[in-house]
């Protein structure tokens, strides 16, 4: 029997795409299954055959629902695979929506780029349809934290609080020769809203630890910036458009908006939650207590809404979107995607972007090569749908509400293992932040055996 491997195919010297291939015990178990999105280069690999014999994977096990860690599921269900996939049940529950929103967004993208004529593709084609991602779930197991579970037979698995969105984990994989892999999954932050902690990990033969800030430090106090950034959208009588992620991010920016407002700090001003897909994971935040931190507990237990504002709207419906449109604020509106990739924000990016009283505010990771991205590097015009948009509105970063855990972070949580791993891997991060972690893993920690992950690499486990 072959000695066991494990294998980079996507967030190896990038943010996404996640997806690594443990081969043992004559097993062959995919840790995460994610999309690439970003760069064309990137993107343009979701359209390649399966990097594996899709028909021969015995199991997935996901570390959390983000499309860049599930959203090829469909796609090798296409292609064969009918093992489980294991994951914990929040992220169950944030896959009946994320997996049949990215089917469907993909249907309407084909369609509009086949009606506006901006393929060259004829005709374009979705890359997975809602049928796919509908026969996808049917593959879901959900396993508690804490549960030691069968993956397959000769390895086991372990789920463990990550804290970086609902139902997110680390995963441990017990493999053949007592060899423990532990792969960190995207990891949280402490003493953030909503959810609780990172749970420390004690042991690892082999590690895999992502490092999307693995080079930087949040900036201190949020909140503040946040005031300040809508109160100045308020003065110059604009709107703010904030693209975020619907799973996470929206509900931290409307804790944190609520709590602005109940402390006096910025005005009482209508907010649009343009999102269904949004809408449905805040219901499904709530019902998860087992991801809460004690303050969401409290709240909750006292029959209060810890996710709306005081004057907060939803709109669920493409004709109460579509009026949006002909609203002026100040107001603010919140809608997905976050790096402003597809989605509802297109439509509000591509109406206000020329209006220089809109602020944009970008709240999140913006990977190379997504509109947020050109964004944030100041671009004077943005392409959607097919045409050029000028960029007249101000343009804010506020780093310090990312789900992501920063360099000292991801140190803390390091530092909790009782020995160094035999071998550490540095995975979902560009290459100078993973580049610097892993010399902050050694300087710091004083760790051998640490390196960054290269794309497609097979090493030995």
């Amino acid at each position: 029997m072959r000695a066991p491997t494990l294998q980079f195919l996507g967030a190896a010297g990038t943010v996404t795409g996640s997806k690594h291939l443990v081969e043992a015990a004559g097993r062959a178990v995919l840790l995460d299954c994610g999309l690439f999105q970003g760069l064309k280069k990137l993107r343009q690999r979701n359209w390649l055959a399966p990097p594996f014999p899709a028909a021969e994977l015995d199991a997935v096990v996901l570390s959390h629902a983000h499309i860049d860690h599930s959203g090829y599921l469909p796609r090798i269900v296409r292609e064969g695979f009918r093992g489980p996939v294991y994951c914990t049940p929040a992220t169950a529950g944030l896959l009946e929506i994320l997996l049949l929103d990215s089917a469907h967004l993909q249907e309407q993208d084909a369609k509009r780029a086949n009606r506006l004529g901006y393929t060259k593709h004829r005709p374009a084609l979705p890359l997975y349809d809602v049928a796919d991602a509908k026969e996808a779930l049917t593959h879901v197991e959900s396993r508690s934290y804490g549960q030691r579970f069968e993956v397959a037979p000769g390895i086991e698995a372990v789920f463990r609080r990550a804290g970086h969105i609902l139902g997110s984990a680390s995963v441990e994989l017990g493999l053949e020769a007592r060899t423990t892999l532990v792969f960190s999954g995207d990891l949280g932050r402490w003493g953030r809203p909503i959810l609780r902690d990172p749970d420390p990990v004690r042991r690892a033969d082999v590690l895999l630890v992502e490092s999307t800030y693995g080079d930087r430090v949040h900036a201190p106090d949020p909140a503040a910036q946040l005031a300040r950034i809508v109160n100045d959208a308020v003065a110059r009588g604009g709107t703010l458009l904030v693209p975020a992620f619907a799973v996470g991010r929206t509900q931290e920016i409307i804790w944190t908006l609520r709590q602005l407002e109940e402390a006096g700090r910025i005005p009482e001003l209508p907010v649009f939650v343009d999102s269904p897909m949004a809408i449905d994971v805040t219901e499904l935040y709530c019902r998860h207590p087992e991801d809460h931190d004690l303050e969401m507990s409290l709240l909750m237990d006292a029959k209060r809404c810890p996710l709306c504002c005081r004057q907060y709207h939803l709109t669920r419906s493409v004709e109460d979107s579509k009026a949006l449109d002909r609203m002026s604020g100040p107001m603010i509106i919140l809608s997905a995607s976050g790096m402003a990739t597809g989605g509802r924000i297109l439509h509000h990016l591509a109406h206000r972007l020329g209006d220089r009283r809109t602020t944009v505010l970008l709240v999140g990771y913006q990977a190379a090569g997504t509109r947020g991205r050109a964004l944030r590097d100041g671009a004077s015009t943005l392409r959607i749908h097919g045409a050029d948009v000028p960029v007249r509105a101000r343009v804010e970063t506020l780093d310090g509400l990312s789900a992501h855990a920063d360099r000292d972070e991801i140190l803390r949580w390091l530092s909790a293992f009782e020995g160094a791993p035999r071998r550490t891997y540095l995975v979902h991060g560009e290459p100078q932040a993973s580049a610097a972690l892993a010399e902050a893993i050694r300087a710091r920690l004083g760790w051998d055996g640490v390196e960054v992950a290269k794309d497609g690499a097979t090493v030995a486990l």
